[in-house]
């Protein structure tokens, strides 16, 4: 790993199939090393996958098998910015049709219990809109939303 900073997800034995779904949902995504434990360890026995190297949309990550002891938690999500409403779909279906939860404006959970947010640009230049009323009925129908729908958003935005 050459990389000065990387994030450590931890998994309980279940690293390298998370790793192996996000490399093939994401772009610029990939499982780069896998390693087995040099001996037993708490949560597993020598050879056992302990870590896995991956990236997801570029961002180094490493995953840790590393037990039951902690679980993931909407403290710490993804945010993934979309360029329009198939892009959108496409990701928000991976992670929701393979086991995973979907949750509020915009927020969904993976089967392994990681967050994502799946935001389209559309609706950041739209909460973030100069015009503050137009702003606030983006943010209003956004808070209507699972899935974000670009096309309701915008039409928020114009009032």
């Amino acid at each position: 790993m050459t990389h000065k900073n990387t994030i450590c997800l931890w998994f309980d034995g279940t690293a390298l199939d998370a790793a192996e779904f996000y490399a093939k949902t994401f772009p610029d995504s990939a499982v780069t090393a896998v390693h087995q434990a040099p001996g037993d360890y708490p949560s597993g026995k020598q050879g056992d996958v302990l870590t896995v190297e991956f990236t997801v949309l570029g961002i180094p990550c490493l995953g840790l098998n590393g037990g039951d002891a902690f679980k993931h938690s909407e403290a710490f999500s993804f945010q993934v910015a979309t360029e329009d409403q198939a892009e959108t779909d496409s990701l928000w279906n991976a992670i929701v049709g393979n086991d995973g939860q979907e949750s509020a404006c915009g927020w969904c959970k993976d089967k392994w219990g990681l967050s994502w947010q799946i935001t389209p640009r559309a609706l950041t230049e739209a909460v973030t809109d100069p015009d503050r009323a137009a702003a606030k009925r983006a943010f209003d129908a956004m808070m209507e939303m699972r899935k974000i729908d670009i096309a309701r958003i915008e039409a928020a935005r114009r009032g």
